[in-house]
C-alpha cells in the first residue's frame, strides 16, 4: 500500500484526485502502477485502477490477470470493479472505503457477485487512515 500511496501523491500535480494503484504479479513482484489521470488526459476512464490494469496486461502480454493482485488507495467504483472481474484479477487490496461510490463493499459488491463468471478475493481498510487523509487534504484545498 505504501507504493500505491506514493503513486497517488503524484496525481494532484496535474489536478487529479490522489488515487494510486499497483498491480502485483503471481510472484508478488510489481507489474505496473498508475495514478488518476482524468484531468491530465481528459479521459473519464483515466482511473488509477484501469491504467494500472492496462499496463499490467501490456507487461504480461495478456489481458488475463489471473493470480495478480491490485492494490489501490480507494475502494473501486463500479467501472473499476467491473474491470477487475473482466480481467480475472485474483485479489484486491484497498485502503479507504468510498461510501459515495464504492462498488466492492460500500454500495455494491460487484467483484464477489455470484452471478458473474469470476469473483475477486478482497481485503479492505489497509492503511485506511493514511489513504483517507490524502483524499481529505486534497478536497479541503478544492472547497
Amino acid at each position: 500500500m505504501g507504493e500505491a500511496l506514493a503513486e497517488a501523491a503524484l496525481a494532484p500535480a496535474h489536478g487529479d484526485v490522489p488515487i494510486g494503484a499497483v498491480v502485483l504479479g503471481p510472484d508478488d513482484a510489481e507489474l505496473a502502477r498508475a495514478h488518476n489521470e482524468r484531468e491530465l488526459t481528459n479521459d473519464p476512464s483515466g482511473h488509477a485502477e484501469l491504467l494500472a490494469l492496462r499496463r499490467a496486461a501490456d507487461a504480461l502480454g495478456t489481458w488475463h490477470l489471473d493470480d495478480c493482485t491490485l492494490v489501490v488507495t480507494l475502494e473501486p467504483c463500479t467501472m473499476c470493479a467491473g474491470a477487475l472481474v473482466l480481467a480475472r484479477v485474483s485479489r484486491l487490496v484497498f485502503g479507504a472505503y468510498d461510501p459515495k461510490a464504492g462498488a466492492v463493499a460500500s454500495l455494491w459488491d460487484v467483484v464477489r457477485d455470484p452471478r458473474l463468471n469470476h469473483r475477486v478475493d478482497v481485503v479492505g481498510g489497509i492503511a485506511e487512515v493514511e489513504c483517507g487523509d490524502l483524499l481529505r487534504t486534497f478536497f479541503a484545498g478544492h472547497r
